[in-house]
């Protein structure tokens, strides 16, 4: 908008600046004329949307180099594999949000400001490590850490998104710009890794690219994100009673024992027979009721609980966690099976590869952004409802495809499919919880949402492994025997999308409009 309008929507600190000054209008009023006065805060509401932009820009830009690394490790992970003789199949699976419930722990008894620093600086630091590795090892630990800087990272993001800013069209397209970094960003790593495998560069150019945007982000940040509300001193009492630790140890210890069998079997379905991996199983699916009654004696006694019970009476939010643990499985999934079929089935060359994701990057920035002008307008559920039915025709064109086929005639339409479902989950939390419980509830949802991806890669690797195997082609490599596989995939990717539907169909039904401004 040309002209400035003072809406509940800047940042608290911004507010202060138009209030000093129009306070200091007020003491020099007989100096100045009206127009001055007029002209001066205009100058200081503009300084807020500067400070705005800023703000959602190197939040939603640390998320998306951080998903950027990733889609560069996925179409490059032929080439790496080679370097590092490296298991394709520990590479994907390891990365996981075990740890972002201790960060959003440590952001509510720190401050959300000084755990996203620290969160930056390490996931940049790791980043460089992962193309400076030199040996498979190396680049699996240095993996394994960078998504423990990404925990620190992601729900602290989402608190000082909702702290700093009112309801309003400003916030919703702040939340709609958070969401997108990350499947943006898996789709540029995707492109560029391509280009960069393919060129005199090669993949740790990827690497070292999203290193350097992450440390310039870290020194913005560092500077430019707003100061956290006052705290109590630090002490080591309040440290151990008023974070829930054991419950951070059940959830962190059951989440990081299924990634890792999971991506124990993902080559070799029948080695889940073995005694230790049913033996981490079982503790794992023990932990499970374990947890739950020990948030239940948490809450009822009145002490400092990692997720409440009660969270999940919230029907929207748990309808929502529900369906992003589908959605992120299939989004991560496709994308990762699909660069697989460009290079596998249809023997293209990394760099052709990533030129067919274009379109998906394209309509993925259009569709979360226009969420963000729109979702105040329409209502939730049917925005939810219909963008869920139009992305499940991606999986499905590419179940019956021939790989003969024209780019054009069917893969062109399941990259602007893909990305089509509106991406709503922030904007619900904000509106469904208060600012106390909002940062916790956004430390679940994005436990759930890369929980959703780690366990969705494993389960469709070994789909793909499983079905592949049993085919009746003797060369199990060949195009034809991997397609079986990748096609079963897809298939799979469908009946999830469909369930995540109707799921939204129910439990969002009498969500209305959100990121409505509030007076």
């Amino acid at each position: 908008m040309a002209t400035a309008v003072y809406t509940q929507s800047q940042t608290m600190s911004l507010e202060l600046e138009v209030h000093d000054t129009s306070s200091r209008i007020t003491l020099q009023g007989s100096q100045m004329s009206a127009s001055d006065q007029e002209s001066e805060i205009r100058d200081a509401e503009e300084l807020s949307r500067v400070r705005a932009f800023i703000l959602v820009a190197t939040l939603s830009g640390i998320t998306f180099v951080g998903s950027m690394s990733g889609g560069l490790l996925t179409v490059c992970l032929p080439g790496i594999a080679k370097d590092l003789n490296l298991p394709d199949n520990l590479l994907l699976c390891l990365a996981n949000g075990c740890c972002l419930l201790l960060a959003g722990s440590l952001a509510d008894f720190l401050g959300n400001r000084s755990i996203n620093l620290v969160g930056c600086f390490l996931l940049a630091g790791f980043i460089l490590a992962c193309g400076v590795a030199e040996t498979g090892i190396q680049l699996i630990m240095f993996r394994t850490l960078q998504g423990i800087a990404t925990s620190m990272c992601l729900p602290t993001a989402f608190s000082i998104l909702t702290d700093s800013m009112s309801t309003g069209k400003r916030r919703n397209i702040g939340f709609a710009c958070l969401g997108l970094g990350q499947p943006l960003g898996f789709s540029v790593g995707l492109v560029l890794g391509g280009i960069f495998q393919d060129s005199t560069l090669g993949w740790r150019f990827g690497y070292y690219l999203c290193a350097g945007a992450t440390f310039l982000l870290t020194i913005v940040n560092y500077f430019k994100l707003p100061t956290d509300r006052p705290r109590e001193c630090f002490s080591f009492s309040r440290l151990r009673t008023e974070i829930d630790w054991v419950g951070i140890v059940l959830s962190s210890a059951c989440l990081g024992i299924i990634s890792y069998v999971f991506s124990n079997i993902t080559d070799h379905p029948k080695s889940i027979r073995n005694a230790s991996n049913i033996a981490l199983l079982s503790v794992a699916a023990a932990m499970i009721p374990s947890f739950w009654a020990w948030m239940e004696w948490r809450e009822k006694s009145g002490r400092p609980a990692l997720i409440p019970n009660s969270l999940w009476k919230n029907r929207a939010f748990t309808t929502i966690c529900v369906m992003v643990f589908f959605s992120w499985a299939v989004l991560n999934g496709m994308e990762t099976i699909l660069s697989l079929f460009f290079q596998e089935v249809q023997g293209l060359s990394a760099l052709q590869a990533a030129l067919r994701f274009l379109p998906n990057v394209i309509i993925g920035m259009i569709i979360n952004l226009g969420t963000g002008l729109l979702i105040h307008r329409v209502r939730a559920n049917y925005l939810v409802l219909v963008t869920s039915v139009l992305s499940a025709g991606s999986p499905l064109l590419m179940a019956l495809i021939d790989p003969k086929w024209s780019w054009w005639y069917d893969i062109f339409w399941v990259m602007l499919l893909g990305p089509v479902s509106a991406d709503v989950a922030n904007l619900i939390i904000a509106d469904s919880f208060s600012p106390k419980t909002q940062g916790l509830a956004g430390a679940v949802f994005n436990t759930v949402a890369q929980f959703g991806t780690s366990i969705g890669l494993s389960v469709f690797a070994i789909i793909s492994a499983g079905v592949t195997d049993g085919s009746h082609y003797k060369n199990k490599s060949s195009p034809d025997a991997l397609m079986v596989g990748y096609r079963a995939v897809f298939w799979a990717c469908f009946g999830l999308l469909l369930a995540a539907t109707a799921i939204s169909a129910w439990g969002l039904r009498r969500v209305g409009k959100v990121g409505i401004k509030r007076e």
